[in-house]
């Protein structure tokens, strides 16, 4: 592709196309966490009323039935609205399932906050990437059909910028896109997803004091520099972590297996109901228990706690969340998970000090270690943890130290073959999905037209319809410009894909083939 046609069908239209959706994500993001503000601090207060006035304990009881009854009506009409919001954008991106742009964001705005009302352990990074991949659709839809091959761009930028300004964590969320939604290394991916997280943060940084809330999920803070000498304890963190993680994500399976299989005949309000109850009755006793767990992640960066309390809030709130998490609740898991990460290393920390003497000086960075590993080890992504733990804790200085404890805690859950949270909920969405939609294997030949979303782009860059390889290519020789880069107008592709949805496959097809 010559550099005049690169400017005009790539950079540009990534650039301004991510511009957009970086905007309109900063804007969104900043309300709904301003919102999530005031229903966090409303919930606590309704908490301690209560527990002055426990006679109000069963009306409670009876209007978080009515509303889980509702709640799984609104789930079987908009399953897309059901869980984690990761996985969810997840599957959107990859082209396996489809959503209503706008019903999605409106439905996964007020319904994580009635979760955060309740107190239910689930956070709201996974909403905001799941709003962030419905405005990246939404803002595709103002422009031509011929525009619509950019649209999983637009959903990808859009997820990054979401992550990006719910968590502070820019680079972060840039490496998202390739580590965990798209897999894939791609300039076309890197730049949109770029340009989307840069105008989202740059964005944020100037609406925040118009919304009076922070970009950042944690306070500056930093943690004492460590020496090479210290290795050994980035590598004892690691496969101590690691090796939670093994565990816990083996009691996932659990807790999942009797949610879905051993309770399968029971209807899901009830379910849900349960899940709800047992959160209000946890929330009764201690705070610790309930929310998203960020106020409990700053407390512990300032002070520890006696070992069988944090073991404690660990087997409340690790349950809690993944039986939110596996009955389809609406929240996140990513900021849960950190606080479980925070529970483990304050815990190891302690563990630490008593058998090798280790001075408390070395608490907090303990605690930021940990964390990271939890993020590669419990969600597998290694490399997205070592951004987080230098943007969002303070680990700058210990970069090293950051990949040993990474690299071992991912590698211990590669040698046990556990899948990430993540993981598993994809691949129940897509079981679940080709159960309603049998899978139908297609071989065909498409031309690509003059003009079309496809010329001058490689095919590693292109979105295709999920499942699709390019079998084959045969060049037009004839065309004027077959010395250029790239797929040429009048090149044949012979193509072979499985899709649960011909009709929308198709489309998606001629969206970067034809010329609109």
């Amino acid at each position: 592709m010559n550099h005049k046609r690169r400017l005009l069908n790539l950079i540009l239209p990534a650039v301004f196309f991510g511009s957009l959706t970086g905007f309109f994500t900063a804007v969104v993001i900043l309300f709904y966490k301003l919102c999530a503000h005031y229903v966090i601090d409303f919930s606590e207060t309704g908490y301690a009323f209560v527990r002055e006035r426990l006679y109000l304990t069963p009306v409670v009881v009876i209007g978080l039935g009515i509303f889980a009854f509702i709640l799984s009506k609104v789930y079987k009409n908009a399953p897309n609205l059901r869980g984690g919001g990761i996985p969810t954008s997840i599957n959107v991106l990859r082209g396996i399932i489809t959503f209503k742009w706008f019903r999605n964001l409106a439905g996964i705005f007020c319904l994580s906050l009635s979760s955060f009302l309740i107190g239910v352990p689930l956070g709201n990074e996974g909403p905001s990437v799941q709003m962030g991949t419905a405005i990246g659709s939404g803002t595709m839809h103002i422009f031509p059909k011929k525009y619509m091959a950019w649209k999983r761009y637009a959903m990808t930028g859009g997820a990054c910028a979401g992550f990006s300004v719910a968590t502070g964590a820019p680079i972060s969320g840039i490496l998202f896109a390739v580590e965990e939604a798209h897999q894939r290394i791609s300039p076309t991916i890197i730049t949109f997803a770029s340009v989307s997280v840069l105008t989202a943060n740059v964005s944020a940084e100037l609406l925040a004091p118009l919304f009076n809330v922070s970009i950042s999920l944690f306070p500056e803070s930093e943690v004492i520099r460590l020496s090479a000498e210290h290795l050994p304890l980035a590598a004892i963190i690691g496969v101590a972590m690691g090796l939670f993680a093994v565990l816990f994500l083996n009691y996932y399976t659990v807790i999942n297996a009797f949610s879905n299989k051993l309770l399968r005949k029971i209807p899901h309000w009830v379910k849900i109901f349960g899940v709800f109850v047992l959160t209000l009755a946890a929330g009764l006793v201690s705070s610790s228990y309930v929310s998203t767990g960020h106020e409990l992640i700053l407390s512990l960066t300032e002070k520890s706690a006696p070992i069988y309390v944090l073991l404690i809030i660990l087997v409340v709130r690790a349950s809690l969340t993944l039986l939110a998490n596996t009955n389809k609740i609406t929240g996140g898991i990513f900021i849960p998970i950190l606080t479980i990460g925070a529970l483990i290393s304050s815990m190891l920390a302690h563990g630490l000090e008593s058998a090798f003497s280790i001075s408390s000086d070395f608490y907090a960075v303990i605690l930021a270690l940990g964390m990271a590993a939890c993020i590669a080890s419990l969600m597998k992504m290694p490399i997205t943890a070592i951004a987080f733990a230098v943007e969002a804790l303070g680990c700058g200085q210990n970069i090293l130290h950051l990949v040993v404890v990474c690299t071992v805690s991912y590698i211990i859950t590669e040698i046990f073959g556990v899948k990430s949270i993540n993981d598993k909920v994809i691949e129940d969405r897509i079981a679940e999905y080709s159960r309603v939609h049998p899978p139908k294997l297609i071989d065909t030949k498409i031309k690509i037209e003059k003009g079309a979303f496809a010329v001058g782009k490689e095919i590693r860059d292109i979105f295709w319809p999920t499942g699709l390889f390019v079998l084959s290519t045969t060049h037009d020789e004839s065309s004027s410009n077959r010395y250029e880069e790239g797929l040429r107008a009048g090149d044949t592709l012979h193509v072979r894909y499985t899709t649960c949805d011909e009709e929308r496959s198709k489309q998606e097809l001629d969206a970067i083939t034809k010329k609109y």
